[in-house]
């Protein structure tokens, strides 16, 4: 979720866009019927690799484990898994295959600590049958807007599970599910070179408008979701508080965002954040439309699907988020510490963004890696203006099986050159994590005239 300016002003989280213009068809019934046989109902490929070594999938994490409470940590499924391998420095060469150009960078730049634990491949990716239905509708429904600014008729799934184009399987990405309603306390931190970092807590509270329950495209009303955060600590920045309206078609119809400034006692407009706009509270880390990876309007950039690979990707990360693991352990010089991290071969979609002519950005290039079986980018690399690899995303996934859902545990962002890094979503040393159980409030209550009453320190 998108945190804003130094004073805590926690702003946006992201996960969304678009709609107008001209339509482009959507796929023929027929092609549709591939999601009942040869691919999943999110439209991946359900048999496995030539290989053996990625499974076929065969319906993912259905339920949580006996005991689970909503809000609690949630209990690694795959506990007994131990690596089939590590990928070191050492042995690069043999796995480079399977690699993306980021993940070969992060070995280059931190030689003696960076490794890749990679596990069994587990497909887990599940939801809930309902989104499995209207994403068989949105098939033959779905309209690709003229220019790819935003797509019409696609409601509460996933919109194009059989993807023509880049763009498309962008907009999968943006709109994939996570939860109707979410409450999350989670922290956020810059690491410096030498490892040290300051945290700053907040309360964040997401609505996804596109999956509320019972409605349609036509309700939406241009807006995908709404987002509210609360800084709880440290101290100076407590009270602070953020409320943004994702509109769907930004082009249409800008982010609206309002902050609270617990100082002032007053709530004014927040400036637009959207595209190379930096984050604040990343320490220059992060740009606005890194923010879940990729979101917001992709019209600045040329999308081109270049097809799918089988890579090395962040998989079923429960360690990463465990009470048992302190950030102090986790959080090391440089990323995170490998002896919590978890990788497994998948198939992933390739989509490769370059900045069109005349368009503004401080990235020339960026390449993001989707989960085929989620739509969730894994890792994105980004390119500085003379092409050069400069920053590269990782989120890592796991099956929140309250849902159920594939999402991101956290999310780090690392700039190669400043060699440095940011993470977004630590819940480890907090009491509870994400909760989807809690009861959808009004629209009111994702107002400007709602915000200064929640807003206090």
């Amino acid at each position: 979720m998108f945190h804003t300016s130094r004073l805590g002003k926690t702003a946006l989280a992201l996960f969304l866009s678009l709609s107008a213009g001209s339509a482009l068809a959507a796929i023929s019934p027929q092609q549709a019927e591939q999601l009942k046989t040869s691919l999943t109902p999110m439209g991946a490929e359900r048999a496995g690799n030539a290989a053996g070594t990625i499974p076929a999938w065969t319906g993912g994490i259905t339920q949580a484990p006996a005991g689970y409470k909503p809000g609690q940590h949630h209990p690694d499924p795959y506990a007994a898994d131990k690596p089939l391998f590590t990928v070191t420095k050492a042995n690069l060469d043999q796995y480079k295959a399977h690699l993306t150009p980021g993940q070969i960078a992060l070995f280059t730049s931190y030689p003696d600590t960076f490794q890749m634990p990679v596990y069994p491949s587990r497909r887990s990716g599940s939801a809930p049958q309902w989104l499995y239905d209207n994403t068989l509708k949105n098939a033959t429904s779905a309209k690709l807007l003229e220019g790819g600014s935003g797509f019409a008729d696609a409601y509460g799934g996933v919109p194009f599970p059989v993807p023509k184009d880049g763009v498309e399987v962008l907009w999968n990405h943006i709109t994939r599910y996570r939860g109707i309603y979410v409450v999350r306390r989670a922290s956020e931190a810059p690491v410096q070179r030498n490892g040290s970092f300051a945290l700053v807590t907040s309360q964040q509270e997401g609505f996804f408008n596109y999956y509320r329950p019972g409605g349609q495209f036509a309700d939406l009303k241009n807006i995908l979701f709404y987002y509210l955060a609360f800084v709880k600590s440290p101290a100076r920045l407590a009270g602070g508080a953020a409320l943004v309206q994702e509109t769907l078609d930004q082009l249409k119809d800008a982010r609206q965002a309002w902050i609270y400034d617990a100082g002032q006692r007053r709530v004014r407009r927040a400036p637009n954040l959207a595209y190379d706009t930096p984050i604040a509270s990343s320490d220059g880390l992060r740009t606005a439309d890194d923010t879940d990876l990729f979101n917001g309007s992709p019209d600045r950039f040329d999308w081109k699907l270049k097809g799918k690979q089988e890579i090395y990707i962040p998989y079923n990360n429960y360690k990463v988020g465990s009470p048992d693991v302190k950030y102090a352990q986790l959080l090391t010089p440089g990323h995170l510490n490998p002896q919590y991290t978890r990788y497994e071969l998948h198939r992933v979609w390739v989509v490769e963004g370059t900045l069109k002519p005349g368009s503004r950005h401080i990235y020339s290039k960026r390449v993001l890696f989707l989960d085929e079986d989620s739509w969730g980018a894994a890792l994105v690399d980004q390119y500085d203006g003379r092409g050069e690899l400069w920053r590269v995303s990782m989120a890592y996934l796991k099956n929140f099986y309250d849902l159920p859902t594939t999402w991101s545990a956290l999310d780090v962002f690392h700039d190669l050159q400043a060699r440095r890094y940011y993470v977004q979503n630590l819940d480890n040393e907090e009491a509870s994590t994400v909760d989807f159980s809690q009861p959808v409030p009004e629209d009111s209550y994702f107002m400007p005239s709602a915000l200064r009453q929640r807003g206090t320190r």
